[in-house]
């Protein structure tokens, strides 16, 4: 285990926190394009673009099923496309420069949207967005797995899940103000309230520094160091610091032995192909959840389901989202590990949509609203309290720095492309003019769930309190599920040990060179 100085508390590390929660708000504009993409399907002024006349629905307007679907499902492909690109950008450029870009595409793609008057061009701006949106996802989640020091490395991480609840209250709150206007005013100013978070974003990454791990792969020690000095700020003891760093470089120079090349089929080869299944499948369990549905058209669902205030019922959806994923922190953080956060996460999700399945029996009366209401309220709640803050965490430490990106990257491809799957097939089920089904699609959501329970389960070791070098260690020695929480690491040990040998020298005079390269 790590020496027990570095167990510091987590305002010890103010500094590190502060910069991965800025790295973090990339994830922002996700949760506000989705939640207010939802909400533009219930809006008369973008139904007036890009709907049509409807005397059969209350509001006197409708969207064809076609539209509905390919709106929320090219953000997708856009995702998808990101993430297959992140790993050979990322292996050459780095994660500051991905997230730069993400930002240009993301300002571009928000400008593409607003000033779209037909379909297609809306359909370029969904594209766009999903290329920034992946890039964002995918390098904001894994530099705060790097950067974050092991003890608080889930409550770091899990700023994924604030960030995105907050940009869905900011997405639907928006939509709220706005859905009243009768004119392309209406959706127009939810989009172009995008453009705040890249522009934010690109101006704050210039006091971010790189991460310490890839600048190590690139062989650049000494600008590591620097980095990682950054990082910590005055939270560590410099003997402490070198101890952490030392058991870095030696980790990464391990896996250069191990092969001296990184290609993406390395994922499927020897251990690897273990982490990397754990990897995508923790990932995967977001679209398992069914949260994709719920977040893309929560509103649309609230208002053929005969409730009042679909806007309003959507606003409450996110904010109870985000006093989850608050929960949610302090929980793994104080409480409970990584298996056991799943766990309760995928049981919980999956009550409440066969709740909701359950529901069609009582028709669309008052009271079955109602009931609808409150167990989407709680599946928000389990969703983002448990399963949605600590996946992202636990996909970027099973796998190896060397592959980070591209294991990562994978998971959350296969994790969009069933989104995609979702957004575009929702609609039939949903739309009155297919097969409305209502309330009865919580049914497979509640089945999904389950099988999410069991691959937690059996599959996911508890790592909570590791670093990065021992979960590396625990893989490449095939230490069995079950073993992970009580395994004796060495690499930890190894580098306390080359840390203290290099102290002893320097107080008898000696010279000490820190970014060399170390006894593997």
């Amino acid at each position: 285990m790590i020496s027990e100085g570095r167990n510091n508390r987590l305002l010890d590390n103010w500094k590190c926190l502060l910069i991965c929660c800025v790295v973090s708000m990339a994830n922002c504009q996700y949760g506000f394009d989705t939640a207010a993409v939802a909400g533009f399907q219930a809006m008369i002024g973008f139904l007036e673009v890009f709907g049509y006349k409807d005397a059969k629905v209350k509001s006197g307007w409708n969207i064809n099923t076609k539209p509905q679907q390919l709106i929320s499902s090219f953000l997708n492909v856009g995702t998808i496309v990101a993430v297959l690109l992140g790993g050979p950008f990322s292996h050459k450029f780095g994660r500051k420069p991905a997230i730069w870009t993400a930002a240009g595409i993301s300002m571009i793609a928000c400008g593409v949207q607003v000033g779209a008057d037909n379909l297609a061009g809306l359909y370029a701006g969904r594209i766009l967005l999903g290329l920034g949106n992946g890039f964002f996802i995918l390098f904001s989640n894994t530099y705060t797995v790097e950067a974050a020091p092991p003890q608080h490395r889930a409550v770091l991480a899990s700023f994924f899940g604030f960030w995105v609840n907050l940009g869905s209250i900011l997405g639907a709150v928006a939509d709220n103000y706005s859905k009243n206007l009768h004119s392309k005013l209406a959706y127009r100013i939810p989009l172009a309230s995008l453009f705040a978070i890249p522009f934010l974003l690109s101006i704050f990454m210039f006091f971010v520094p790189e991460s310490p791990r890839w600048l190590l792969l690139q062989n650049r020690p000494e600008e590591a160091r620097k980095a990682l000095v950054k990082l910590r700020g005055t939270s560590l003891k410099p003997e402490l610091l070198s101890e952490e760093f030392i058991e870095m470089q030696r980790g990464i120079e391990q896996e250069k032995e191990l092969a001296s090349t990184t290609s993406a089929l390395d994922m499927f080869k020897g251990t690897d192909r273990r982490r990397t299944i754990l990897a995508a499948g923790a990932i995967a369990s977001h679209a398992a959840s069914g949260v994709w549905f719920t977040i893309s058209y929560s509103t649309f669902f609230y208002q053929m389901a005969g409730i009042k205030k679909p806007f309003q019922a959507t606003i409450l959806q996110n904010c109870l989202g985000l006093v989850g994923a608050m929960c949610g922190m302090f929980l793994m953080h104080k409480v409970f590990g990584r298996r056991s956060m799943l766990l309760i996460g995928a049981s919980g999700c999956g009550i409440c949509m066969l709740a909701i399945g359950l529901l069609s029996i009582a028709g669309h009366s008052h009271r079955a609203g109602q009931a609808l209401v409150g167990f989407a309220l709680m599946f928000s709640f389990f969703y983002n309290g448990f399963t949605g803050t600590i996946t992202w965490p636990i996909a970027g430490e099973v796998v190896s720095s060397r592959l980070r990106v591209f294991s990562v990257g994978l998971g959350t491809g296969i994790n969009y492309f069933f989104n995609r799957l979702i957004s575009y097939c929702t609609p039939y089920f949903l739309n009155a003019n297919n097969l409305n089904w209502g309330a009865k699609y919580g049914y497979i959501w509640a089945g999904s769930n389950a099988i999410a329970f069991l691959f937690f389960f059996f599959l996911i070791p508890e790592t909570k309190g590791r670093s990065l070098e021992e979960i590396d260690e625990m893989f490449v020695n095939r230490v069995s599920r079950r073993d992970f929480k009580t395994y004796q690491c060495v690499s930890s040990e190894r580098a306390r040990e080359i840390a203290e040998q290099q102290v002893d020298e320097l107080s008898k005079g000696g010279i000490s060179v820190h970014t060399e390269k170390v006894p593997v």
